[in-house]
């Protein structure tokens, strides 16, 4: 492992031993979707990955400046490239492909080829290219973990390299074990997940989805209400399952959702410092 490489991670390591830096280090990974993906990114490159492949053929607005790594002179950019050359000045030695196209049937078998590890956070908006992404991830035998932002937390799936025929997101989002989804309402499947775990959520950010819901059901664009607070807990999280997978600790695993509820945890102490 290189001296500049040891000199800008070195803090790490009362946290990840040696080997598991140089894991870390050469794991390539491929992260799927670049907007909410773009606080994954960042944690990634702060942690010391080295070989990332970005894909996502969106371009920056200014509405994505309040949750996503973006500044205004990126707003009229593509994603992906912005993405790229933000990790690039973190550490100029990392090894980086940005893609500015949406993941395809034509594409994922390649990308999904050339990865170690799979971060999901394509919008769902886009359910066939979700459904896509995780049938190769399947296929292959990857690990792939899906994460989104919860108003004022996240929630990460990690779905382990699997010997089964249908992929955990078919499973868990009670889609056709095979064929495309192209035809099929994304907003009909996501109401069913949120509905399940509706009472892990706080009420506000039930309110929010269901507005968001009945806006997009009446055939208009909506962006759903999303915050910093949220899209940064998708980063921490999403990453710390990354490297506790590298050190081969335990992660719960698919179907079981993994919720990191940030507005609950500030609520809630058992720990009294003034306790002689």
């Amino acid at each position: 492992m290189s001296e500049k490489y040891n000199q800008l991670f070195c803090r790490n390591i009362d946290y990840i031993a040696q080997d598991i830096q140089n894991k870390i280090r050469t794991t390539p990974v491929l992260i799927a979707g670049c907007g909410i993906g773009s606080t994954i990114a960042e944690a990634a490159a702060r942690m010391g990955f080295e070989n990332i492949t970005l894909i996502d053929g969106d371009v920056i607005e200014v509405h994505n400046l309040n949750r996503q790594i973006y500044t205004q002179a990126d707003v009229g950019t593509k994603k992906a490239e912005a993405l790229a050359n933000r990790l690039r000045s973190i550490n100029p030695d990392i090894n980086i492909t940005p893609i500015t196209d949406w993941i395809s049937e034509e594409n994922v078998n390649s990308l999904v080829g050339k990865a170690e590890l799979i971060f999901d956070t394509i919008d769902f908006l886009d359910l066939n290219a979700i459904t896509i992404l995780h049938d190769e991830a399947n296929r292959q035998n990857k690990p792939i973990i899906s994460a989104l932002s919860i108003g004022w937390g996240a929630g990460a799936m990690y779905c382990p390299p699997s010997k089964s025929d249908v992929s955990y997101f078919r499973k868990v989002f009670h889609l056709p074990e095979t064929g495309p989804v192209k035809d099929m309402s994304y907003v009909f499947h996501f109401k069913v997940l949120i509905e399940r775990i509706g009472a892990y959520l706080n009420p506000e950010v039930i309110a929010a989805m269901s507005k968001a819901f009945q806006i997009m059901e009446d055939g208009r664009p909506c962006p759903a209400s999303q915050l910093s607070a949220g899209s940064f807990s998708v980063g921490a999280l999403a990453v710390t399952v990354a490297v506790k997978l590298l050190k081969e600790e335990k992660v719960a695993e698919a179907p079981n959702l993994i919720l990191l509820n940030v507005n609950g945890v500030c609520e809630q102490s058992d720990i009294n410092l003034l306790v002689d």
